[in-house]
């Protein structure tokens, strides 16, 4: 990468900061200087503190809430942009309102393709993402984008654990598709769970198909938020047999009080990467660093090389 070094730089905003300095630190460049001026009514302003003309400009910002880390990341782009750059690249590790990707009812707004439009809108010309909620957002976007997946440091991990009987299995049947891939891979069962919500954030009911009786279960899915959904399944598992359950995630949004429900329940383990920060205590949670395949795929766009080729599977 030296020879290109100085054909690109990386920024950061505000949250997503730990992120960006784990990336450059693996692709041996200095992270760019850029200040951010808040206002007492709330307000911020973006500036570059460095000239940029002329460069490929990669952003690394996570867009989780509250919305101050989606306008960050929309004001970079414009400031970006407006500084005469060569091409402006959005790294989102987590691609926030991603759940509402679709009108499920009369009425309401699907916010991921707002976001879409937003970004578009303020001028970017490429996005690098992971583990988006639903594969169908990438459609939303008139540019290229780069679909991450997490497996390729879960399947690491999940082969150090060294389970016998191991069983995968989602907490519901939306993430079907993701578990089935991870079963085949590693030739082991699948398990689904079936569950009815009351409203947001609420499971009412929920049933196991499959079996877990004397397995070691490894529960997955693509975020947690409330942590409702995941610790009912992990405990029903447990009620049904289970030797073990753990749970693999690749977004801790984690918002009260999913960290005491994670702790109370039968999870052996939760484990996530470090896609939005995460920073609260708890003995049961694991945190696993995509830095190093954001900071692969940024070498690999800078060099036309393939992104695919790094995926241990989709």
């Amino acid at each position: 990468m030296n020879s290109q070094n100085n054909s690109f730089k990386v920024f950061s905003g505000t949250r997503s900061h730990y992120m960006a300095e784990e990336i450059c630190r693996d692709l041996g460049v200095e992270l760019g200087k850029m200040n951010i001026l808040h206002f007492a009514d709330g307000e911020f302003e973006v500036s570059f503190e460095e000239s940029i003309r002329g460069r490929d400009v990669y952003l690394v910002q996570s867009t989780f809430p509250n919305s101050d880390n989606l306008m960050e990341l929309l004001l970079m782009i414009d400031a970006a942009k407006r500084a005469s750059a060569k091409s402006v690249i959005a790294v989102i590790p987590y691609f926030g309102w991603a759940r509402q990707d679709r009108k499920d009812k009369p009425r309401v707004s699907i916010a991921a393709r707002l976001v879409a439009n937003l970004l578009t809108a303020a001028g970017v010309d490429r996005v690098i993402t992971m583990d988006l909620h639903a594969d169908q957002i990438q459609g939303f976007f008139n540019i290229p984008v780069d679909h991450l997946y997490a497996s390729s440091v879960f399947i690491p991990y999940i082969q150090s654990l060294n389970l016998e009987d191991l069983v995968i299995a989602t907490p519901d049947v939306g993430g079907a598709k993701r578990a089935n891939s991870y079963a085949k891979y590693l030739g082991a069962p699948l398990v689904l769970c079936h569950k009815q919500r009351a409203k947001a954030n609420v499971v009412a009911t929920m049933t196991i198909i499959g079996d877990v009786k004397d397995k070691n279960v490894i529960l997955l899915d693509d975020m947690v938020d409330t942590a409702g959904t995941i610790t009912k399944a992990a405990d029903l598992m447990k009620e049904n047999g289970a030797k073990s359950v753990r749970a693999l995630a690749s977004h801790a949004i984690m918002s009260d009080p999913a960290t005491e429900r994670v702790e109370e329940s039968a999870l052996t383990e939760m484990i996530f990467t470090n896609s939005i920060p995460f920073t609260k205590n708890s003995s049961k949670c694991t945190i696993i660093s995509v830095a190093r395949l954001f900071a692969d795929t940024i070498r690999r766009v800078q060099n036309n090389e393939s992104i695919s080729s790094q995926y241990v599977f989709k």
